[in-house]
């Protein structure tokens, strides 16, 4: 059993125990958010830190060019 903690710019996103560490360049869904593994190092006998680049997430604005009234 390995403790693993998934890193996103130097905060910590999630800390889990499994049986099998991730590999470089493995997609995987933390949180419901998509991601991809870009690093994985060994502390100590049993804890890994996993470096993890998240999708960015295209928010919906409103349109601002209507500026009609609506009725």
């Amino acid at each position: 059993m390995y403790v693993i903690h998934f890193i996103e710019n130097n905060s910590v996103q999630l800390v889990q125990l499994v049986n099998n560490i991730p590999s470089v360049d493995e997609n995987i869904k933390i949180k419901g958010r998509k991601g991809k593994v870009l690093s994985v190092k060994t502390i100590e006998e049993n804890k890994v830190h996993v470096n993890v680049l998240f999708e960015k997430v295209n928010k919906n604005q409103p349109n601002i060019k209507d500026t009609k009234k609506k009725r």
